[in-house]
């Protein structure tokens, strides 16, 4: 444990000034490999005022939220703000300038900052990486400081990694500008960093991510090209964009950086955002770069927020809720028609699947619905999209140069055709499609396997050639949770009560192939409480980490 107390702690500008804390800082956890290189007393000190100045702003959207779901749980159904007409209405204003590395997204591939993904993901070909400390990442303190030692490595192009069979990783090109442009995806706000207290009080796990980040390689990118650019999960209102925007301004003003240097995409995964996306890019529009279809998220948000209201808000199977359900067209649409009237870029959903060599008629049959899925995003008009897999560039690429020709974007087109319907983005029962028993055990499946990944610190599991992250195994035990509490029924007839439920539980977790250090006991009571219990954890990842990483 490192603490700072009683002396004063600070970090300089460029500008040569001072700023400091005489508060304790204190870090929690085993010592990490090349911890002293991120942990200094200065970026210390910079989380530490990032910390005081907005730890009460985000008590008070994480109050917010709550108090949101207890009126949707009560009948009350989102909608677009009337409080905020006028900034919808207004046609004068857009969000800044493409930035340098941001004119282009076709396609971008997302993934954790361990070495090995770190160097394929930058020697993919795709145009950005988007380097996750979020729903990919275990939160666990080795990875914090590890991911933050790789993103620093790769910027500096001293990166490399050997397997243990002996292949060596290294990155391509010869400077920064020759790779993705790196696009870095902080925690959410409901997370806390519970290694790193300030005056006693955990950092929120945004600020931690983000700050590291910011303080030790803003400067360093803009000097090679590109900047400080993030990506910003789970917001649930523009007031929760307006919370980032006041960070960015104090950041920029802490290191001595032009306003507007810092550049970030939102992620619409929550259904309350959903109807918020002007006022979103509004709140960020000296800092925006976009908006991205966040699409398991938004299912996931969908479920925890209708969990109680019933058949209305009840989804069939996990598989059978593609991105042609009208309450998912009505959301991607309105993101393109909403991101390209104020300039922004529309970035689609993720391409999960994972390339299965061993069986090419599979991995051919999958590959065609991943060019069908890119088809369907750039003919809707989006910028670009996601894919999980290296394998994946080369088809989602060849989709949008198809599309874009030789223009970087199509944001001049402009969807005047898609007309903002509230009725439409919670047309959740028009979905088509059944609860089926394979479809209940793949979520318990899923849900397990993806746990015990996660409490073992891989937040990015392959199963069954998909790659699952916390989003998807949110959908997975949401949906048991919703499905049981709703008195639903398979296409047999057979309801889906708890006890029929367990029993299918314990028969798929029998089947699981063990080995020494699994983590399946605690991962399946973890599951068995967010998806069996009869309260409903907002998030299954808070149980995990507060009872299995500390």
């Amino acid at each position: 444990m490192v603490t700072t107390t009683g002396t004063r702690t600070g970090f300089e500008t460029s500008t040569g000034a001072t700023t400091g804390t005489d508060a304790a800082i204190t870090v929690k956890g085993p010592r990490i490999a090349r911890q002293d290189e991120i942990l200094t007393p200065e970026a210390l000190a910079f989380i530490a005022a990032l910390h005081r100045a907005f730890a009460p702003r985000r008590q008070e959207v994480l109050q917010r939220r709550q108090e949101r779901r207890t009126q949707i749980a009560n009948g009350v159904d989102p909608g677009f703000l009337a409080e905020t007409a006028d900034v919808r209405e207004d046609f004068s204003w857009s969000v800044a300038a493409l930035a340098p590395g941001l004119e282009d997204r076709r396609v971008e591939i997302t993934g954790p900052c361990d070495k090995k993904m770190t160097i394929n993901a930058l020697n993919s070909g795709a145009r950005c990486w988007m380097a996750d400390l979020e729903d990919s990442s275990t939160p666990n303190w080795h990875n914090v400081i590890d991911s933050q030692v790789n993103l620093r490595d790769a910027i500096e192009r001293r990166i490399d990694f050997t397997s243990e069979q002996g292949k060596e990783y290294r990155l391509k090109g010869e400077a920064l500008t020759d790779l993705p442009t790196i696009i870095v995806r902080p925690r959410g706000w409901h997370l806390a960093e519970l290694h790193l207290r300030v005056d006693g009080l955990p950092v929120a796990g945004s600020l931690v991510d983000f700050g590291l980040h910011f303080f030790h390689n803003a400067h360093r990118l803009i000097e090679l090209g590109r900047g400080p650019y993030f990506y910003l999960p789970k917001l649930e209102s523009h007031l929760e964009a307006r919370l980032w925007n006041d960070v960015f301004i104090m950041a920029q003003d802490l290191l001595g950086l032009p306003q507007g240097t810092i550049r970030a995409t939102v992620l619409i995964e929550t259904i309350t955002a959903a109807f918020e996306m002007e006022e979103i890019l509004y709140e960020l529009r000296h800092h925006s770069s976009g908006l991205n279809a966040g699409r398991w998220d938004y299912i996931f948000s969908v479920i925890k927020n209708f969990r109680e209201r019933g058949p209305r808000f009840v989804l069939p199977d996990r598989d059978q809720v593609t991105m042609t359900a009208p309450f998912m067209r009505a959301y991607t649409e309105l993101l393109v028609r909403t991101c390209h009237r104020r300039s922004a870029s529309a970035i689609g959903g993720m391409a999960a699947f994972i390339p299965n060599r061993r069986d090419p008629e599979a991995n051919a049959a999958a590959l065609e619905k991943v060019r069908a899925d890119k088809t369907r995003e750039a003919d809707d008009g989006f910028d670009g999209s996601w894919v999980a897999h290296p394998d994946l560039v080369p088809v989602a690429m060849a989709v949008f140069d198809e599309t874009l020709g030789g223009v970087p974007n199509q944001i001049d087109r402009q969807r005047e055709d898609v007309v903002p319907d509230a009725a439409a983005l919670l047309d959740v029962a028009a979905t088509p499609g059944e609860i089926t028993e394979t479809g209940i055990r793949k979520n318990l499946e899923v849900g397990v396997r993806y746990i015990e990944s996660w409490l073992r610190g891989n937040g990015a599991a392959a199963i069954n050639n998909l790659m699952e992250d916390a989003a998807t195994a949110e959908i997975s035990r949401s949906q048991i949770w919703q499905w049981i509490n709703a008195g639903s029924k398979t296409d047999e007839g057979r309801a889906v009560t708890r006890q029929w439920v367990e029993e299918l539980l314990r028969e798929e977790f029998d089947g699981f192939e063990r080995f020494e250090g699994d983590r399946f006991d605690d991962a399946l009571a973890i599951f068995t409480e967010c998806a069996l219990g009869e309260d409903y954890p907002t998030f299954l990842t808070l149980p995990a980490y507060t009872r299995f990483l500390i």
